[in-house]
């Protein structure tokens, strides 16, 4: 059984984000440099059947936890990023594009001889020709491990949310989540959990966990619809207290004990690039949560939010101004 998840009104909606400027939200994970390197293609190269590609523009943006900490710090709020990131370039280069924009990086831990996860893509005449991946997933050693948990755990302190961010790439591990919920949960600070395929069982005590449908079905090896009745097995299963599944151009689902699923249908306009959606739908649970939203209200105003991410190039955020603008249209 299925129904529809009930609009968040303009006026509600406006004192949530009103709320925003008082909150702090605690970011945990996987952090990453996003390079675009624009350019033009007009000719086959003569040494391989590939585009020769002339960059005319580079940029570089928060990716991965690193972006969702961005859009907290869009919506007004503050945040505090617990990472990991490289003794190089790369690593430099994120930690200025994040004070850029007022996050503060001295929670991302440097490891030297790990390089700074980056994801570099080739854009020519808007369509993107290839993306190169720069990236160590090893677990961090005890040591680092240590020093990343004491960052994460003083990051708590204060914090209205835990925002758990994992991209596979090493920063987090099951042990390390599990303490980070219990001692979340032990303040009475939600977990808001995105996770990703290496660590997905790990997360037991979330408030809410976010999966695609990609990645729900990978984990459990089988096929779910978004009203199939089988998801509240899955949130058992997980030990989440709310699963909010996310369907891509098919809107949200949302499996709460007790309750029909709920679900909303995406609300995007034009889609002009999905790379950084998922961040802005864990950024806007959070933020909603921590301003005093229902779980119900954040995922909707999540679906909202992804809805003007993805009409934009690349990686980017959502403002508060944007979503309240997006509602009243």
């Amino acid at each position: 059984m299925t129904t529809t998840l009930h609009p968040v009104p303009l006026a509600r909606a406006n004192t949530l984000c009103e709320q925003m400027a008082k909150i702090r939200i605690a970011v945990v994970g996987d952090v990453m440099l996003d390079r675009y390197l624009h350019g033009d293609a007009e000719r086959i190269s003569p040494e391989a059947p590939v585009p020769v590609v002339t960059v005319t523009e580079e940029r570089v943006v928060p990716g991965g936890a690193a972006n969702v900490a961005a859009n907290i710090v869009a919506a007004g709020a503050s945040v505090t990023l617990v990472g990991v990131v490289g003794d190089d370039s790369d690593g430099r280069a994120l930690r200025q594009a994040l004070e850029l924009i007022g996050v503060a990086s001295d929670g991302l831990l440097t490891v030297g001889g790990r390089p700074t996860t980056t994801k570099t893509r080739l854009v020519a005449r808007g369509q993107q020709v290839v993306r190169i991946d720069q990236e160590v997933t090893n677990p961090l050693n005890p040591s680092h491990r240590t020093q990343l948990l004491e960052r994460a755990r003083a990051a708590l302190s204060g914090a209205d949310v835990l925002l758990l961010e994992d991209y596979d790439k090493g920063a987090l591990d099951p042990a390390l989540a599990g303490e980070l919920i219990a001692a979340s949960r032990g303040q009475t600070i939600p977990v808001v959990v995105d996770p990703k395929a290496e660590h997905f069982f790990a997360y037991s005590g979330a408030t809410i966990f976010k999966p695609n449908r990609r990645e729900l079905d990978a984990a459990f090896a089988t096929h779910f619809a978004g009203d199939d009745t089988d998801l509240e097995g899955a949130r058992q299963r997980l030990g989440a207290e709310h699963l909010l599944l996310t369907l891509g151009s098919d809107g949200v689902a949302l499996v709460s004990p007790g309750m029909p699923i709920r679900r909303a249908a995406s609300v995007a306009r034009d889609v002009f690039d999905v790379s950084g959606a998922g961040d802005t739908v864990a950024a806007w649970l959070a933020l909603v949560l921590a301003a005093g939203g229902t779980v119900a209200e954040a995922s909707w105003l999540a679906n909202i939010a992804a809805g003007v991410e993805v009409a934009k190039r690349g990686t980017a955020t959502v403002t508060r101004q944007e979503l309240l603008g997006a509602l009243a249209e």
